[in-house]
């Protein structure tokens, strides 16, 4: 990687220079293109990927080989924290959920550099965390809230990381995403459109009212946002 490109990923950008100097020459910068499978279930992780812009989708098996997203992954994190905890394979179903740009490392070099200690470690213990936060505050609104209100909370994880008003999804994509019928996503869609809080045509969402949408939430959104503000202000 060139040295005069700085990165957008945040976990990085927070590292003192002198470590982010050292990290530079292993790190390249990739495109992330839409539906590209980053890992497989039980695949060996060779890379950890720093995401700079777009966003990673971390799906999880469940009945009749169906998937259900359990968490997502932009310019705020990783994607290749289990080799971080020692576990040399995924746990996931990873793919690209939206066009963009990352950083990635080998695995070897990404677990050398953690082992000389300093902030990459810290900064990753705070991730788990907060990535654990999201997963089981997914798991709990899954259970408990009405499907609109998780489209919602989803909208606004993706308004986040996507950091654009407009950006393409289709419902096909966000019914896997919520793991319910495609049908079931229009309803709720339709109903936020008419309310004048999003726009939908054709596979392009535009967010009108984020403010609207922030009072009609569960409040799971929120919970996890505080995490990673707290990880990244800390």
């Amino acid at each position: 990687m060139s040295k005069n490109i700085k990165s957008a990923n945040r976990l990085l950008a927070a590292l003192p220079a002198k470590e982010y100097t050292r990290l530079l020459p292993k790190l390249e910068e990739i495109s992330l293109t839409y539906a590209e499978t980053i890992y497989e279930y039980g695949n060996i992780i060779r890379h950890v990927y720093f995401p700079n812009s777009g966003m990673i989708s971390l799906l999880t098996r469940v009945a009749e080989g169906n998937l259900l997203e359990i968490g997502l992954v932009g310019n705020e994190g990783i994607a290749g924290l289990p080799v971080f905890l020692g576990v040399k394979t995924s746990s996931n179903h990873v793919i690209v959920q939206s066009n963009g740009t990352a950083l990635r490392i080998k695995t070897e070099d990404f677990l050398k550099e953690c082992g000389r200690g300093g902030s990459l470690p810290k900064l990753l213990q705070r991730y788990t965390y907060a990535l654990l936060m999201q997963v089981s505050q997914t798991v709990a609104c899954t259970r408990f809230h009405l499907i609109e209100q998780r489209l919602i909370c989803l909208l606004l994880m993706m308004h986040d990381r996507m950091k654009a008003d407009k950006f393409r999804i289709t419902q096909e994509c966000l019914s896997k995403m919520l793991g319910v019928r495609r049908e079931a996503v229009n309803k709720s869609a339709t109903n936020l459109q008419q309310n004048g809080l999003i726009s939908y045509s054709r596979g392009n969402i535009s967010i009108l009212n984020r403010a609207g949408l922030e009072a009609a939430e569960c409040r799971c959104y929120f919970i996890v946002k505080k995490e990673y503000e707290k990880l990244l202000t800390t």
